[in-house]
């Protein structure tokens, strides 16, 4: 076997355990230890009802694209299926639609990085520690498939231990077995199901789904699985587990703390923590916050410098961008044209009043949305599914519809909505102009 083949073999010798770890290291993110707050706040008791939902749609979603993988394994996963069912015109824009929404949540995921780390040392400037977190996660991401896992399922690994180990303890106060006061007595009913009315429950919907972003990274990960088929059975333990640790502790949380009290600048768990008294378990899960967020940054730099390989090499973007430089073969140029992208993601996060820039951070989450969207509509008229396959898939359809059409009942996500819908207008224009400039190209 040549340098090469060795190589590529290592590649695809990734086990269904090891992408079930993969994906929990890639979910179990910002999007619970930090959104979670915002549907806790909006929803009250009835978000546990709603991170089943979307669980489910969540579920469903990865059901179709790892059934897509295993019916043909590609490189690309979600944005390869998509142009080879309707045309080069939505690879092109899938792709980029895919990349634009990453590169837009990046920079505050970076930002909060920071923001988590001067929690310990306040004086330290706030642009250094997203720098250094910015420069590790794009030397992590040049480290190939293998390097990624083996480094996810590490932080993995913690975030879960850390997610149970708050389930303990926090399951002992509730038990009184701890010996800490707490008032009110600890008891779920002091919450309401629905404390802002049904509107306000259906705001909270969206966020319930941002808990289980990155299960496309997941996806992208399939095509290098030994046994292609083992996607679902991966996807399935992942999410099942994921969605039980979800339940426990928002459920834990809410026995601690009314719903009011849960603000969207800090982690839920750590305001569980604090209304106990546990300060020493507070620096522990802000040490997790910083895991977590800098777990789900570095999946998503790898799965879009990835994404801009393959589109270079289908000709969607500039061909520099799949020259390998190095013994280690690097995409150097994709990293670099990733690394510029971060850096203008950062600064607007950094520069732009606070406001505007959650605006765009919403929308950038809205598009990814979209995509999870992309990926059941293709199912669909890729694979023809069987009587189930298609109802999961509308299903999941129907429950993003649902989830996204709630942004618009509260101001804040509503000009988000209304900014993602105006960034998937621009992407349709270049696609559609692109696609003409090809048309013509054949015909002359």
């Amino acid at each position: 076997m040549t340098t090469k083949q060795q190589q590529e073999h290592d590649e695809q010798s990734l086990g269904w355990v090891s992408l079930a770890l993969f994906g929990a290291g890639c979910t179990l993110g910002t999007g619970f230890f930090l959104g979670s707050s915002l549907a806790i706040r909006w929803s009250g008791i009835s978000v546990l009802v709603l991170l089943l939902l979307a669980a489910g749609g969540t579920y469903f979603v990865y059901s179709a694209l790892a059934e897509m993988t295993a019916n043909n394994p590609k490189e690309g996963a979600f944005r390869t299926y998509a142009g080879e069912t309707f045309g080069e015109w939505a690879g092109f824009g899938s792709g980029w639609m895919y990349w634009s929404s990453e590169m837009l949540i990046m920079g505050s995921s970076l930002t909060a990085l920071g923001l988590f780390s001067q929690f310990w040392f306040p004086h330290f400037p706030l642009w250094a520690f997203v720098a250094i977190y910015a420069c590790v996660g794009l030397f992590i991401a040049t480290l190939g498939a293998k390097g990624i896992t083996q480094t996810e399922n590490i932080l993995a690994v913690i975030k879960l231990a850390a997610t149970v180990a708050f389930i303990v303890i926090a399951g002992a106060a509730c038990l009184h077995w701890l010996p800490i006061q707490m008032s009110p007595a600890p008891s779920i009913y002091h919450n309401q199901w629905l404390p802002h009315g049904l509107l306000g429950g259906w705001s909270g919907f969206i966020y319930a789904f941002f808990a289980f972003a990155g299960i496309e990274v997941m996806g992208l990960m399939a095509a290098k699985l030994k046994e292609p088929k083992d996607a679902i059975k991966s996807g399935r333990v992942m999410l099942f587990s994921v969605c039980a640790l979800y339940i426990v502790s928002i459920a834990l949380i809410l026995m601690l703390l009314p719903a009011n009290q849960v603000t969207p600048d800090e982690s839920p768990l750590v305001k569980a923590m604090s209304s106990i008294g546990l300060h020493m378990v507070v620096h522990i899960l802000n040490g997790v916050l910083i895991i977590a967020g800098f777990s789900t940054m570095v999946a998503s730099l790898y799965a879009i410098t990835s994404m801009l390989v393959k589109l270079s090499e289908d000709g969607d973007a500039p061909q520099i961008f799949t020259k390998l430089v190095g013994k280690k073969k690097m995409p150097i140029y994709a990293l670099t044209c990733t690394a510029a992208g971060l850096i203008l993601s950062t600064l607007m996060a950094l520069w732009l009043p606070k406001t505007l820039f959650e605006y765009i951070t919403t929308a950038g989450s809205l598009v990814l949305m979209y995509t999870w969207l992309l990926i059941c509509v293709t199912y669909i008229c890729k694979l023809k599914p069987a009587k189930w396959g298609m109802i999961k898939a509308c299903i999941a359809i129907l429950l993003i519809v649902v989830a996204v059409a709630g942004t618009a009942v509260e101001k804040a996500s509503r000009i988000g909505l209304l900014v993602s819908v105006g960034l998937v207008l621009l992407l349709s224009i270049v696609t559609y102009i692109v696609h003409k400039h090809r048309m013509r190209k054949k015909t002359s």
